[in-house]
This record gives structure tokens, sequence and C-alpha cells, in this order.
């Protein structure tokens, strides 16, 4: 009986729950972004400007080029924000938490 217990634990699957892209934004936010920016992003942070609504295209060219969209003017005159390219494919979840309601 007690065999039919342990396989019967060992064969169980737990289920891993996905995380949302609005979910797995907040989180890469909370580690990458919030030294900088400040923990509710619609908020200013010390160093870095509010960033709540930014776009695709503006997300992009911060975290990987380091500019900004053509036409674009900056919130603050600042030119400290480090690229981060490593973040490439995670831009979408960014941008999903930073637009979401």
């Amino acid at each position: 009986m007690l065999a039919l217990i342990l396989l019967g634990a060992a064969c169980t699957k737990k289920e891993t729950k996905v995380a949302s892209p609005v979910e797995e934004g907040k989180r890469l936010y909370a580690v990458h972004c919030t030294a900088c920016h400040a923990a509710d992003p619609k908020k200013d942070g010390a160093v870095g400007p509010s960033n709540w609504g930014s776009s695709l295209e503006l997300l992009e060219r911060k975290l990987v080029h380091g500019d900004y969209p053509p036409g674009y003017t900056p919130k603050r005159p600042t030119r400290v924000m480090v690229q981060l390219p490593f973040l490439k494919d995670q831009i979408p979840n960014l941008h999903a938490y930073l637009n979401s309601p």
C-alpha cells in the first residue's frame, strides 16, 4: 500500500502557472527598472522619469539602442540610462505592463 502511495505521489504533476505578459512585465520592471525609475511606473523616479504608457518603439530604442525614436522629445535631458539589450525579447512584456489598466 505504501508503495502505491509513493508511486502516486511521484507521478503527480505539479501544474506550472505561466505568467501573463503583464505579470512578466511587472516582474521585469521590478528587477531591471526600479533602481532608477520609481517602483510605480506612473511616478517619476530619482533618476528616471515616469515610463507609464511607453510605446513599443520607445522601449526598444532606449533598451536596445540607447537612443530615442525619431521626433521623440525626452522627458529629461540626461543621458544616464544604460542599454539593456538582453531584454530585447522581453520588450512586449514590459510594454504590456506599462500600458495595462
